[in-house]
């Protein structure tokens, strides 16, 4: 009788297939590969299919494309001679609005009828602006003097809804854009000393701006200004549902008639709404009236997240303000991913087609500075 010697790779693989067979949950390639999670980055906030409005989305992935173009304008605008040595610019890639790590040639060279790169007499290369965008800043800055009493208003607004009447002059600056106020605005300030006053905060080591007189002619929100001419549509516009028993036997209509009770009357933000508990309707209604104001008042009836953060404690906002205003999808549209999300105000803008409605000059400067910011050549 003769026996086979088997070489030991052999015999492992045999004593693996045996082991395996007898034991399956051994059996690794049979189990299910688990699904990645999707990252908050990308993950979109808009999970229903039906509900995703393409023209809003479209308009956020706009801004990120259009993010480097604004902010180095801005930081630029800002330096001597409008000019910044381009060795520098790794270090200021957050003011100028590129990825830290990436080079600031690879962005600027995209938009070469706004940014030019030469080589000064001390051979180094500098980044600058093209004739092109010096005339387009020229013309920003007009507008922006034309605009000063809106500016004056918009922030003595901000400041009437305010808890305490005031507000960091930093967070009125970083957040300029959204509502047409200029980056000198503590200039403007100070020639309006009846309305506005600049006061430094010691404990908190920042500037305020602090409201001086209480003007009753602004402190009519847009909803009770819409609710006198479009009754019927602010009616449908919010909904604050009561949690009820079906022992109670409503049909439809006793629904809709409950719900539009505890609907109306709406809460002024110009109130001390924030003074009601937070489980209460009347608190969510005002601060659902305070987040409806704060869109109104800005240049394109949208803000992001980061925006609203930014006076969370002024405005008296809670955690809860995304789902506070996912539950009003008929006011308001939550764009972006999970990460970096949007709200616009539905009434700004056509249903048909997303566009805004209402066109100030500084958004038609803007979409001018955008299709000028794409085109490599006049």
């Amino acid at each position: 009788m003769f026996f086979t010697i088997r070489p030991a790779a052999a015999i492992r693989n045999l004593l693996h297939r045996r082991s395996v067979s007898m034991m399956p949950h051994l059996n690794t390639s049979k189990l299910k590969k688990k699904k990645k999670k999707e990252s908050p980055r990308t993950k979109l906030i808009q999970q229903e299919p039906a509900l995703i409005n393409p023209y809003f989305e479209s308009i956020l992935q706009d801004d990120t494309r259009f993010r480097f173009v604004t902010r180095s304008k801005d930081f630029l605008s800002r330096q001597p001679d409008h000019v910044l040595r381009l060795d520098d610019a790794g270090k200021f890639h957050r003011e100028l609005g590129f990825p830290r790590g990436r080079k600031f040639t690879t962005f600027a060279q995209k938009h070469p009828l706004l940014f030019s790169l030469y080589r000064h007499s001390d051979t180094k290369c500098w980044v600058g602006f093209t004739d092109l965008m010096e005339e387009l800043i020229r013309e920003e800055n007009a507008i922006l003097e034309t605009t000063v009493l809106d500016q004056v208003r918009i922030v003595k607004k901000l400041l009437m809804m305010s808890k305490e009447k005031k507000i960091p002059l930093s967070k009125i600056h970083h957040c300029r854009h959204i509502f047409g106020i200029s980056g000198s605005f503590r200039d403007i300030a100070s020639n309006y000393p009846d309305e506005l006053r600049l006061n430094m905060d010691e404990k908190k080591k920042t500037m305020m701006i602090e409201l001086v007189n209480w003007d009753p002619t602004l402190a009519v929100s847009k909803l009770e200004k819409d609710f006198i001419s479009e009754e019927d549509r602010v009616r449908r516009m919010f909904k604050f549902p009561v949690t009820h028993g079906k022992w109670l036997g409503l049909d439809s209509e006793d629904m809709k008639r409950m719900d539009s009770a505890t609907t109306l009357p709406l809460v002024s933000p110009y109130t001390d709404g924030w003074n009601w508990d937070l489980w209460t309707v009347e608190a969510e209604k005002y601060r659902v009236g305070v987040l409806h104001e704060f869109l109104s008042l800005t240049l394109e009836k949208r803000a992001s997240i980061h925006h609203i953060v930014e006076f969370k404690e002024e405005l008296s906002l809670t955690k809860h303000t995304y789902r506070m205003l996912m539950k009003q999808h008929r006011a308001f549209y939550l764009a972006g991913t999970e990460m970096n999300w949007g709200v616009f105000l539905r009434e700004g803008y056509r249903e048909e087609d997303g566009t805004l409605l209402d066109n100030h000059p500084l958004v038609l400067f803007k979409k001018k500075l955008l299709r000028h910011a794409f085109t490599e050549s006049i």
